[in-house]
């Protein structure tokens, strides 16, 4: 089973990949890269994932769109439960210059075969495709009190930040469960230069989206939040190691 994640651009920007394998019950990093158009992205996934091999996909970005103007409820709910960490999401809607080409982007994969899967069984192989929002997702594996702030500001505030990011995933993935196998060189260093900086966090990004997808097919609600539904659009999270789930509330909320 392979696990690939994907920091989509949302409009014109290149897009992070990771691409995870299970191998013996741990993690294996395959591919960690970057392509700067959507279609080159389809190309890289259809490279990743032979034809008649199950995978699941976790992108970072609204796929499921449901709202002509507003909020969605999966980014209401990850402003009520993460506002306070600073990692509330980019309201969508319809309206967004981004929405059409994500939502086709989404279909672009349904057609591949991957369905969207906001419920699961675990470990049941399979085609499958989430969205992901990282910030959310690194409080919880990460035991963050805030999001680290590697995406806006200045330079020199930034960089700091990223390295954060990429120290925690060496040190931290490989306890989890499932283990990913990481050393220090299968990361990119983090530069000095503002566009390189830019390319290392779509990547860095990439790794946190395939990793929690293979948390999600791994455990599914047992260790897992979803905010929101298919219907309404979702957000997959990690869960805390301890403390109440939401999702059922989620799901309330949703009818």
């Amino acid at each position: 089973m392979r696990f690939l994640g994907i920091d989509l651009g949302w409009q014109s920007g290149a897009s992070g990949l990771c691409c995870l394998e299970l191998v013996d019950q741990t993690l294996a990093l395959v591919a960690l890269t970057r392509r700067d158009t959507k279609a080159e992205v389809l190309d890289w996934v259809d490279a990743m994932v032979p034809t008649g091999e199950p995978a699941m996909i976790a992108i970072d970005a609204p796929t499921v769109i449901p709202n002509a103007t507003g909020m969605r409820l999966p980014d209401r709910l990850a402003h009520r439960y993460f506002g306070k960490y600073d990692a509330g999401c980019y309201p969508a809607n319809q309206g967004r210059p981004f929405a059409e080409t994500l939502v086709q982007f989404s279909q672009a994969l349904e057609a591949r075969g991957f369905a969207h899967a906001p419920t699961i069984i675990p470990q049941q192989v399979g085609l499958y495709q989430i969205e992901l929002f990282p910030h959310p997702a690194t409080i919880h594996l990460f035991h963050l009190d805030r999001i680290l702030k590697y995406k806006k500001g200045r330079l020199a505030q930034r960089r700091p930040e990223l390295e954060k990011l990429r120290s925690l995933q060496l040190k931290i993935l490989p306890t989890l469960a499932p283990a990913l196998a990481l050393a220090e060189h299968q990361l990119p260093g983090i530069p000095t230069g503002g566009a390189q900086l830019k390319a290392v966090e779509d990547q860095l990004d990439s790794v946190i989206c395939a990793y929690a997808g293979a948390h999600w097919w791994w455990w599914g609600l047992e260790r897992n939040w979803v905010l929101g539904s298919l219907d309404t659009g979702y957000i997959v999270v990690p869960a805390p190691d301890q403390g109440p789930q939401p999702v059922r509330g989620a799901a309330d909320e949703c009818g």
